[in-house]
């Protein structure tokens, strides 16, 4: 099996990686809700963080839900997209700081991170919404982020949802036409 072989053989078992799209869909949710409480953006920061925990547990089941093989032991790069995961926690010393100094601006990093880290994906799975979509969510939460101020924080994980949903849309069309 050649790599291009195998990269769409990964696409094709993990469903493009939906399950944990929808996973993170779900926590960006809740998110959202968690800043449209009337709290703190201190609090509203640590509690996002918090939310994370879910998105393994939920990952699994979720691609359990939709049959996807997220891990793929017998293609060569099937282990690749748990690494390229674990890698975004290398950025957390970011949000770190950005709760101690400026937590206002912990969910924008946040954001920005999450949508960055994305773009690794489109070669692991041979998927141009990926690529498009990776530079278009951080760009888009930095150009949001400079317009808004404490009290609308809340516009940027909404926007996340809707930015993953398309992304999430645009991956089942791309895992449909692989198919064929």
């Amino acid at each position: 099996m050649n790599l291009d072989e195998s990269k769409i053989a990964l696409s094709l078992r993990g469903k493009n990686g939906i399950g944990f799209l929808l996973s993170g869909l779900i926590i960006w949710i809740i998110i959202t809700v968690i800043f449209l409480l009337s709290i703190g953006n201190y609090e509203k920061s640590v509690f996002m963080l918090f939310s994370t925990g879910l998105m393994f547990p939920l990952s699994v089941v979720l691609s359990t839900v939709i049959k996807a093989d997220w891990k793929s032991k017998d293609i060569p790069l099937g282990s690749l997209g748990f690494y390229l995961n674990i890698a975004q926690m290398i950025y957390f010393p970011i949000l770190f700081w950005a709760i101690g100094k400026s937590p206002a601006d912990t969910v924008m990093f946040f954001a920005i991170i999450t949508g960055a880290h994305f773009f690794p994906y489109g070669w692991l799975y041979h998927a141009k919404p990926f690529y498009f979509m990776a530079p278009f969510i951080s760009v888009f939460i930095t150009a949001l982020g400079w317009y808004l101020d404490g009290e609308s924080l809340w516009l940027i994980p909404m926007s996340m949802v809707f930015l993953l949903l398309v992304l999430i849309i645009w991956l089942y069309f791309d895992y449909k036409n692989k198919r064929k």
